[in-house]
């Protein structure tokens, strides 16, 4: 069975992660390789520091490459932080065959001209994401080529960072000695990873809780509708606790992920726990029912804010898939239970599946976005495609949307 070998390099907040995999025709991922490192110079999902990140991002490389033996020389990289906005926009051409039969040049030109938005020049386009064509006023078209027609009109979902912290992401992976064969949002990857065409067509948000950010994307008719990023995220419920019982970071973030749940709840057990304080030496005694007050009341806040996005994405009420948890604060006892209460929609956890080689530790909602990497490449990453073995062809580096979209179209239109 024929395969590819891809590599995407999940840049977050608390950990880079990068996996080496390759891509089977049936959509199984053999993985070869992992390389898991904390995260240096990134706040909320972007680079503050480049030579931080420079060398949090090549140690990641390195393991990676010594687990699977096979050297990186490009990867597709996934991107998030605050900066990040979209927008919807329709681009409407008149079908240029004398027999009006609608091709794919057609439809590149119909997305060019939805990408003419007054985008302010310090912001950079990162995807432009076809959701549904209309031809001659017929609505809900996932694919017009072949078709007859006067007129063409595409709905299309525009997502833009600053240019700044794009490029700051690029130098920092390109200075490892990676060029990137794509920048994807990183709720787009995790969605590749977590979320069935079904969900897809009925309606789901998937919501993506990293250490410095919470990635949105709403998805429905088959299409993305709605991304955007809240500035809160797991970085904020250890910080929380830090305040609260005066603990230290790695205190706070060590009773968080052993004794934490978003629902606080007085048990029959004992409540007391025995963790470090500051000085050398010193043990503190704390709640665990207050412990997890202050973790219930983030949740609770956190929950409200991605509540303000669904309503603001219009679709409030007609996601019947509900909500798909990714991200490592995901695995938050109790999390999906609280969102549930709240909302009143069907909640539960995303994880990777169909993994196969390294992959007992991946199937977990941490690792979505950097499988998904790997499932945005098989779909629609056309540079890094190679077969086999071996380090893939030299890439002249990142290239423009409307390019990558036209060679998206040659590889997946007929």
């Amino acid at each position: 069975m024929a395969h590819r070998t891809i590599v995407g390099i999940d840049v977050g907040t608390t950990k880079v992660c990068t996996i080496v995999g390759q891509v089977y025709d049936n959509g199984r991922i053999n993985v070869l390789g992992v390389g898991l490192t904390p995260s240096k110079g990134l706040d909320k999902g972007v680079v503050v520091n480049i030579d931080d990140a420079v060398n949090a991002i090549a140690t990641s490389i390195e393991k990676a490459e010594r687990l699977s033996g096979y050297r990186i020389s490009a990867a597709f990289v996934g991107i998030a932080g605050r900066h990040i906005q979209s927008l919807n926009s329709r681009g409407v051409v008149a079908v240029a065959r004398s027999d009006h039969e609608i091709t794919r040049h057609d439809v590149a030109r119909a997305v060019e001209a939805a990408q003419a938005v007054a985008i302010p020049t310090q912001r950079e386009v990162i995807h432009v994401i076809p959701r549904a064509y209309v031809v001659d006023g017929n609505e809900g078209i996932r694919d017009p080529i072949g078709m007859s027609g006067f007129r063409l009109e595409v709905e299309t979902h525009i997502i833009t960072g600053e240019i700044m912290a794009i490029q700051n992401l690029i130098k920092s992976v390109q200075k490892t000695g990676v060029e990137i064969d794509d920048l994807v949002l990183q709720p787009l990857a995790a969605g590749e990873a977590v979320l069935s065409a079904d969900d897809k067509d009925r309606g789901v948000v998937l919501v993506d809780i990293g250490g410095g950010t919470t990635d949105i994307a709403v998805f429905a008719q088959g299409g993305i509708w709605h991304t955007s990023v809240i500035p809160v995220g797991g970085n904020h419920f250890t910080n929380d606790i830090v305040i609260v019982q005066q603990t230290p970071h790695n205190t706070a973030e060590y009773l968080k992920l052993k004794y934490g749940a978003a629902i606080a709840e007085e048990t029959e057990e004992p409540d007391v726990i025995e963790a470090e304080g500051f000085a050398p030496g010193e043990r503190q005694q704390i709640s665990r029912h207050m412990l997890n007050q202050v973790l219930q009341a983030r949740a609770e806040e956190l929950t409200e804010l991605i509540y303000n996005e669904i309503r603001r994405s219009g679709y409030e009420g007609l996601l019947p898939a509900g909500i798909v948890l990714t991200g490592g604060t995901a695995q938050l006892p109790r999390l999906d239970e609280l969102m549930r209460d709240m909302l009143g929609i069907p909640v539960r956890i995303g994880a990777p599946t169909d993994l196969t080689g390294l992959a007992d530790t991946l199937n977990s909602p941490a690792y979505a976005t950097a499988i998904g990497l790997l499932r945005w490449g098989m779909r629609h990453g056309m540079s890094g495609f190679h077969s086999g073995g071996g380090p893939p062809p030299d890439h002249g580096g990142w290239v423009s949307t409307y390019e990558r979209f036209k060679r998206w179209l040659k590889e997946f239109l007929p």
